[in-house]
């Protein structure tokens, strides 16, 4: 057998990704190596598995797909020899599958990602980027070990840990007049024009705030990216609400934002490891989670300002 199991884990990532180009982007190794990887591989096993099309890039070949259920079994064993070994010899080593919520993963995931890999040379993350609901669905079907997300929605099976609370705040152009109060409150936001960040959950979050307040905001705009909601507002469209606090204090065209504390006792997301409940987690994972809940608090949390919290009233009745 001259086969390795790095060219396995190549082949794996083109069929699903259906290019070398898009496996080369999702685990970050160059393309010639990727093309050399499959083409050493076809010719061990004497079958083509690709069929190339210039402009419709790799479909696999009918002996192309049985390879690959076969690859991602042949895979799995080897990534659980690693696992056993581990718990047997108590050193922390084998593949993380890390998923990270889109809205704040810029910011988080990569300090976290190197910092696990600096503290544990043994290890690799392997980083997915998606929204709340694709990050359930591939924990669910142990594609991912866990994943770094909010609570907004936890279905039963599910275990969450979390590690810091982050307030809404609005953001504002700093040339908006209201970015000259120190705090501003839901009334006022509703009689302006409110970018929304339209991702799912998300925005059932941000319109929950008004609707407890029995409030109905302006929406002049729903978008799913939020560097372009960042640059409308500094461009004055309109304000926007988030939660994660970059440190940047402008948007991608230069234009300097303002964000602003919102009056009041506002339910805070929360930022924590998502998993599979009832099963108990692998040395890896539960060193990771340990990893980040050293690293990630309510004083601090990796690439983003801390947040401000507004303390609670005490009823003194």
């Amino acid at each position: 057998m001259r086969f390795t199991l790095r060219q396995i884990e190549y082949f794996i990532a083109t069929a699903e990704c259906g290019s070398i180009t898009l496996a080369s982007e999702r685990i970050n190794i160059s393309q010639p190596s990727i093309s050399t990887a499959i083409s050493q591989l076809e010719a061990e096993l004497g079958a083509q598995l690709f069929l190339r099309r210039h402009a419709q890039g790799l479909s696999l070949t009918p002996v192309g797909r049985e390879t690959l259920a076969e690859a991602k079994k042949l895979l799995d064993q080897a990534q659980g020899l690693y696992l056993r070994v581990s718990e047997a010899t108590g050193m922390v080593q084998g593949n993380l599958s890390l998923g990270c919520l889109v809205t704040f993963a810029p910011m988080v995931l990569p300090q976290v990602a190197h910092s696990f890999g600096a503290d544990y040379p043994n290890a690799r993350v392997l980083p997915e980027v998606a929204d709340h609901e694709v990050l359930l669905s591939k924990i669910e079907r142990a594609e991912l070990d866990v994943a770094l997300t909010y609570d907004l929605q936890v279905p039963d099976g599910f275990a969450f840990t979390p590690l810091a609370e982050l307030p809404p705040y609005a953001m504002v152009a700093q040339t908006d007049p209201l970015a000259e109060q120190t705090a501003v409150t839901l009334e006022e936001l509703a009689e302006h024009n409110l970018i929304l960040l339209d991702l799912p959950l998300s925005r059932d979050y941000f319109m929950g705030l008004f609707a407890r307040a029995g409030l109905t905001p302006k929406i002049t705009g729903r978008l799913k990216q939020q560097d372009v909601i960042r640059t409308m507002v500094a461009n004055n469209f309109g304000y926007t609400i988030a939660n994660i606090r970059p440190r940047a204090s402008a948007a991608l065209d230069g234009r300097p934002v303002h964000k602003l504390r919102i009056a009041g006792e506002q339910m805070p997301m929360r930022l924590g490891l998502l998993r599979i409940a009832g099963q108990e987690p692998t040395r890896l994972v539960s060193t990771f989670m340990e990893h980040c809940a050293s690293m990630i608090s309510n004083s601090y949390i990796p690439g983003m300002e801390p947040p401000v919290m507004v303390p609670k009233r005490v009823d003194r009745s």
